[in-house]
Order: structure tokens, then C-alpha cells, then sequence
């Protein structure tokens, strides 16, 4: 055994000035001597790519089963706890705030799937959802419900999570699918958070679960239509889906049968199957490029067939709408010469019966297609869902989406919605035959909603409001409290970036409000404005609360995206800095009660201003970040790297885009010079977003940087998502505000002396 792989006291220079917060004691603390931090061990190692060599001294930290890279983690855990021991008391509060606004023994919206209504539901003291179903009663059009969120009558538990989850500290399904005659019900745990899932089958006539049992499993799964088969996927070495499989219901796992394996590393692979039941729709799809192949689900024994083969920079998708005939049509959304996509259909002659290994050939070619709704400038097509009668379209406008029923008779309507900033998105719709259509609507100020609309008036009927409970002493909870505004602000190149915010009405304008700014900008995801019954414990202490919806995200369109990524990723980050100062000289905060939020690739954001405006943050939440990304990217062995070549650039391969990413990624770039007090979150079993991130990023901050304090939490038995149970998360989310409110506190408060 070498030296220890971390030191506490004698701090060096550096770590003395890391360990002290801008306060002099650390947020929440009493004034005094701060806690030592941990000092990571320094142990030279060399990258070298393209003639450009690199020292990374904290490299040693990126193996998970080293006892001495789990000792420091425990270290900066225990270093995490002392530095915000004076936090509890606000942590137990908003912790009790959030119990206490969320109706804990709760039931959704049931949804009507031929005989059945499935919903969920949740019990107070409990972790997991229970999920049910019960059969539809006689001229029950409606769906049933009980305000206490108590079981229906009748109900059939399919399972509970609660159950299933037992005394591990970690539990997430990664599939859950009732086979076709209602039968049977696959479903895929996960107890380690490292999205490895163990596929069984449960008879839901005799209870019991099956002999069955698929290990190794990945996400989703679909059925035959006879339940006879059940389609799965797997993962590579690389933790890219690329084998579909069939496997026989009743058979040993050893027996099954790989459908379809995609050997480029760039795309991977996910299986559904269509409304309408007729087929096993599988895709195969890369950042840039998509292929969509169909199986007949009468005959699981059947070779799929390629709808369009691939052609590089075309995505598609494919919904089947069958027709009098039986045989219908493919609604096909693509962007071939539309950058914001168009619909386009093309009928099916027969029947898709796959021959052999080469499935018949091609379903249809580009010049067979035939165009439903023709491309717009301004409007980005999202989605489209297929039904006897119907066509449901999701899109994206003006940053704000959409849903328009596009009806069997020609007429189209787009769903009217009232308030300024909002979201909306398609529910859960497994029935075929409807004439009803379940959305989910939310803003920053109105609890998640579930309505019906009816497809033939587009007039929406409420089927329940989130409740928001009083907490004792407090009236309740009323959306006209509080105020939504759309900002703009204007980045270094004169794109007018979109900003949401809310705050309670009445906050003052003349910056000595507090504010938090949450930011991703990747993969074309949008962070629309939706509510969260934990931020009301940030707007009720006096808080604002804005989204910076910077390039790199999908807000604005397909362009939007487009201007964030590869060699214009640095857009993202000054985007993000002009939204922070834009609210400043707006008078909504000032710089040191601005708090930075961002996880994942938004942990990105976070680090690289950081680095780039340390000034303009008075503290930064870093949550599962992708902080060392040239180190990642640089390594096809590792989870995600080839398919993320088509987002980010492929530095071991193209040395501008090495020299560009290095200008950027935030470990490779901390410096001498002040950085506000900045926590990290992340999970020891995360496979999107290795520990080692966040854990070399703190280090070297330590070691280099001024100001902080730098602090890590690692969550030692969760994943990506972090901690899987409600309550779990709670605690964690209540960990997270009461750093932030103690982090303005402590900027804001007057100084001794």
C-alpha cells in the first residue's frame, strides 16, 4: 500500500484558502475555525493526443473498488456533513415542508386500456408506487378516482414497489408492460443504480412469477400480441443498447433469440409496440441519423423489416395508423430537407410479413412518402401519436409546445392553453379506439394537470389538479400568489436568449432579492417551465426562481440546438452567463445572491462559468456533472463515448475538436483566481456520469483555486438519478435548498468587524 490517498490538516497554501468560504466560516456555521478538508493524494499521469501532453494528478480516483478511492469519498463526505452540520435545523424544515405540502397517500388518473383501468398509487410512510389496475364497470366512461388517494374498489395489485424493493437502499424498474390480453406483466428491477435491470414475468391471474428470469436486461421491453413473446434489449461493453431479442415465455433465457444487433457504435437500439398493435416497432437510432424496422406481432417469429433504410444526418420516427382495410398507414416524422421536421405518410399495400434474414426489403423509399404537415421555420414537430380516428401532433413553438388532433376527416385544431409561460406533453393513451385524449399541462406557478380532451371539439375536461396542501398555520396554496415572466436576454453575439421566472408577487426589484438560476443546454432537451412543490421553499423565503433556456437545448427549434454543440458548445455557456447578467442589471438579484443550478450535462454548464465568470455566481449546485468530459470523450471503452461523438465532436480523432473541448471542459480549465462556494453531487454507481467527474473536479479546485468552500457529497448506493425512494430524494432535494438558502444567507450577511 502506497501513501494515503488523502491527508486532513497541515493544509498547504492553496487548501488553507480553499477550506475558508467568503464568510470565513462555512454557510450555516458558527464563525470560527472551518472544518479541513480533505487533500486528495498527487500522482502524475500522462495523456498525450495529438502531440499535446497532459498531467492529470487526480486520475487514481476513477476506480470504483480501490478501498483508498472509497476512503476519500467517505472523507469528503464526512467533510460535507461537518461544513453544513450548521444547516440541519433549515434542512429537517424545508424537509418537513415538502412532506408537508405533498399529498403523500395519493392515486393518479386511472387510464383505460380495453377491460382495465391501470393507475398507481402511493402511500403515506411508503417509498415506492403500488401499481394497479381494476376492471371497467358497466357504461364507466369516466375515469373513477378517490380524493384521499385511498384504493379503488375492486383493485387488482399488479405490484408493489414497496414490496418488491424490500430493505435495499436502492430500487428502480426499468420496465413494466401487461401484455396484450391483459395476462401477463413484464417488469425489470434494478438494485444497484447502475440501470442493469433483471427482466421477469408475472402471471397476473395466479400472482405468481414466472421461472423466467433475464438478467442483464436494459430498458423497455414489448410484447406479442398473443403474449407469447416478449422483445427485450442488451447492452454492450460500452453500455450502448445494440441486441433486440425474443424471448419465449415459459423458455430457459439461454434459449433466446437476438432479433436484431447494430454493429456501428454510434447508434443504439429500443423496442415499443404500436397502438394499434399490429407491429414490434424496433429503432435503431445515433444523435444524427435514426432507422425505424417493424415486426408483425401476430408473428413473433417473423425477420422485422427496415421502413426507410438509413441515410446519414436523416432521423425519422414511425406511428402506423391501421385503416378499413387492416393495412393503413405509416405516419412518418422526418427531417429529411426539414430542420424542424415535417409529417409525411406513406400507405401500407400488405401486411409487414418479414422473409428471411433480409425481412422482405425495405417498406418504402423517400419518394413513396407523401407529406402530412409540410416544415415551418417557427415551429419544431415533437412527436406524433396514431388512433383509430385521430392523429395527435406535439410540437414546439415560440418555446412554448403544442398538441394539434389532426382528425380521419380533414380537420385539423390546435389545443388552446391559458396562461403565458407553461407545458404541455401527451399522457399515457394505450387505448387504440378513443375519443379522448390524456395531456398533462403544467407552469411554474399551476400544479402538474391531467385532462381529457375530446379529439372531435378539442374542449379539455380537468381530471385532476396536483394537490398543494397547507402547511399548518398557512393558508393554502394559490397560484395568483406568485408572478411568471418571460426575459430576454441578449448573448455577446446578439441571439436573444429566452429566460422563465417566477417569483412571489410583490419581490422587490432592486436586486437584494435572492435567485436561482437552473441551466442545461444539451442534446436538444428543453427545460420548459413546469412546477415543483420543493421550490415553494425557496419563492416563500423571498427566493426568484428563472430557467435560462440557453443554446444547446430545443426551446427555440432545431437550430437552437444545433448552435450548442460540437464546435458552438461554448454558445451554452455564455448564453447562460448573459441570462445571469441580464437578471442583474434587470434589478431580479445581484451577484451574490445569484445561485447557479445545473446536473448531468448541465453539471457542464455549471463548471465551465464557473470558470469563465466566477464573478457573477455568489455559489453554483454541480448535481451528477460531466465536469472532466475531454478525459471521457477521449476513451471509446468507456459508457456512452462513440454515440456522444455526434453531440460533443470526437477529440481522439480530430485534433480541432481536441483543442476545442480542452478550451472548454471545466476540470481541465480551474484556475488561480476566486470561485464562489460550489456543491457537488454524485453517485458512487452512475453510468451516464462517472463519480471520478465531480471527485478529481473538487480536488483540483482545492489544490488551485481560491475562495469555495469546495464541497462533494457521494451518494454511496444510487445512481444517476440519485436516490431512488420519495422520501430518499426528499432528503437529498432538502440537503441541496438549505446549502443554497445558507449559502446567500451567509454572502449577504454583515461582516465583523
Amino acid at each position: 500500500m502506497g501513501p494515503a490517498a488523502f491527508t486532513a490538516g497541515s493544509l498547504g497554501e492553496a487548501d488553507r484558502r480553499a477550506g475558508t468560504a467568503r464568510s470565513g466560516a462555512p454557510p450555516g456555521q458558527p464563525a470560527g475555525a472551518p472544518p479541513e478538508p480533505p487533500v486528495a493524494r498527487r500522482i502524475a499521469s500522462e495523456r498525450t493526443y495529438h502531440g499535446d501532453t497532459v498531467i492529470d494528478e487526480y486520475a487514481w480516483l476513477a476506480d470504483a473498488q480501490d478501498p483508498e478511492t472509497l476512503r476519500y469519498l467517505e472523507a469528503e463526505n464526512a467533510y460535507t456533513a461537518a461544513m453544513t452540520a450548521g444547516q440541519a435545523g433549515l434542512r429537517e424544515a424545508i424537509f418537513g415542508e415538502i412532506k408537508g405540502r405533498t399529498q403523500e397517500t395519493d392515486l393518479s388518473v386511472p387510464v383505460r386500456r380495453k377491460g382495465w383501468w391501470y393507475y398507481s398509487r402511493t402511500v403515506a410512510g411508503k417509498q415506492y408506487t403500488v401499481h394497479c389496475r381494476r376492471a371497467v364497470r358497466p357504461g364507466e366512461d369516466a375515469p373513477p378516482g378517490t380524493d384521499d388517494g385511498a384504493p379503488l374498489p375492486g383493485e387488482e395489485i399488479l405490484l408493489d414497489g414497496n414490496e418488491v424493493a424490500g430493505d435495499s437502499p436502492f430500487f428502480s424498474l426499468g420496465a413494466f408492460s401487461v401484455s396484450p390480453d391483459g395476462r401477463l406483466l413484464a417488469y425489470s428491477t434494478d438494485f444497484a443504480g447502475d440501470e442493469r435491470f433483471t427482466l421477469r414475468i408475472k402471471d397476473l391471474v395466479t400472482g405468481e412469477t414466472a421461472a423466467d428470469e433475464i438478467p442483464g436486461a436494459f430498458y423497455g421491453c414489448a410484447w406479442s400480441v398473443d403474449g407469447s413473446a416478449l422483445f427485450y434489449t442488451t447492452v454492450d461493453a460500452a453500455w450502448r443498447p445494440n441486441r433486440v431479442w425474443r424471448h419465449r415465455v415459459g423458455t430457459p433465457a439461454a434459449d433466446d433469440v437476438v432479433v436484431i444487433e447494430e454493429e456501428d457504435q454510434r447508434f443504439s437500439v429500443s423496442i415499443g409496440l404500436t397502438r394499434s398493435e399490429r407491429y414490434v416497432a424496433i429503432s435503431i437510432s445515433s444523435s444524427l441519423t435514426s432507422e425505424a424496422w417493424l415486426l408483425d406481432a401476430a408473428n413473433p417469429a417473423a425477420s422485422p423489416r427496415v421502413v426507410l433504410p438509413r441515410r446519414q444526418g436523416v432521423e425519422y420516427s414511425v406511428e402506423h395508423q391501421a385503416g378499413p382495410d387492416g393495412n393503413g398507414r405509416l405516419l412518418i416524422l422526418h427531417n429529411d430537407g426539414a430542420l424542424n421536421f415535417e409529417l409525411a405518410q406513406v400507405p401500407l399495400a400488405s401486411s409487414v410479413k418479414g422473409e428471411g434474414e433480409a425481412g422482405g426489403g425495405p417498406i418504402a423509399g423517400p419518394a413513396d412518402l407523401t407529406t402530412v404537415i409540410a416544415r415551418r421555420e417557427d415551429t419544431r414537430l415533437l412527436g406524433v401519436a396514431a388512433f383509430a380516428d385521430h392523429a395527435v401532433v406535439y410540437f414546439r413553438r415560440d418555446g412554448l409546445t403544442g398538441l394539434r388532433l389532426l382528425r380521419t376527416d380533414g380537420s385539423e385544431q390546435e389545443i388552446a392553453f391559458p396562461e403565458p409561460l407553461y407545458q404541455v406533453s401527451p399522457g399515457s393513451n394505450p387505448e387504440y379506439a378513443t375519443g379522448q385524449f390524456r395531456l398533462h399541462y403544467a407552469s411554474l406557478a399551476s400544479p402538474d394537470s391531467v385532462f381529457d380532451a375530446d379529439t372531435r371539439t378539442g374542449a379539455l375536461t380537468l381530471r385532476k389538479r396536483r394537490p398543494v396542501l397547507a402547511l399548518p398555520g398557512a393558508g393554502r396554496y394559490d397560484p395568483g400568489d406568485y408572478e411568471q415572466r418571460r426575459e430576454w436576454a441578449v448573448a455577446a453575439d446578439g441571439t436573444r436568449v429566452p429566460i422563465s421566472l417566477i417569483c412571489r408577487k410583490g419581490t422587490p426589484r432592486d436586486g437584494s432579492a435572492p435567485l436561482v438560476l437552473y441551466g442545461y443546454g444539451s442534446y436538444e432537451a428543453s427545460m420548459d417551465p413546469g412546477f415543483s412543490i420543493p421550490r415553494l421553499s425557496l419563492l416563500d423565503r423571498g427566493f426568484c426562481y428563472a430557467i435560462a433556456h440557453v443554446r444547446g437545448g430545443g426551446e427555440m427549434g432545431r437550430h437552437w440546438y444545433d448552435d450548442g454543440k460540437m464546435l458552438h458548445k461554448t454558445n451554452t455557456f455564455t448564453d447562460f452567463v448573459a441570462c445571469a447578467e441580464h437578471l442583474v442589471a434587470q434589478g431580479w438579484t445581484s451577484p451574490d445572491r445569484l445561485i447557479a443550478r445545473g446536473g448531468s450535462a448541465g453539471g457542464l454548464l455549471m463548471g465551465a462559468v464557473a470558470n469563465i465568470a466566477p464573478q457573477d455566481f455568489g455559489g453554483i449546485v454541480a448535481q451528477v456533472p460531466f465536469v472532466d468530459a475531454l478525459t471521457s470523450i477521449l476513451d471509446p471503452s468507456l459508457p456512452l463515448t462513440v454515440p456522444e461523438w455526434e453531440e460533443w465532436g470526437d477529440p481522439l480523432h480530430d485534433p480541432a475538436v481536441y483543442a476545442y473541448m480542452k478550451g472548454y471542459t471545466p476540470y481541465e480549465n480551474v484556475r488561480d483566481q476566486d470561485y464562489p462556494p460550489i456543491l457537488a453531487v454524485t453517485s458512487l454507481h452512475d453510468t451516464r456520469v462517472l463519480f471520478r467527474e465531480p471527485a478529481k473536479w473538487i480536488a483540483r479546485l482545492r489544490a488551485t483555486a481560491r475562495g469555495g468552500p469546495f464541497l462533494l457529497k457521494t451518494e454511496m448506493t444510487a445512481g444517476h438519478g440519485g436516490r431512488s425512494g420519495r422520501y430518499d430524494a426528499w432528503r437529498e432535494e432538502s440537503l441541496v435548498l438549505a446549502w443554497i438558502v445558507s449559502t446567500v444567507q451567509a454572502a449577504t450577511a454583515p461582516k465583523a468587524g
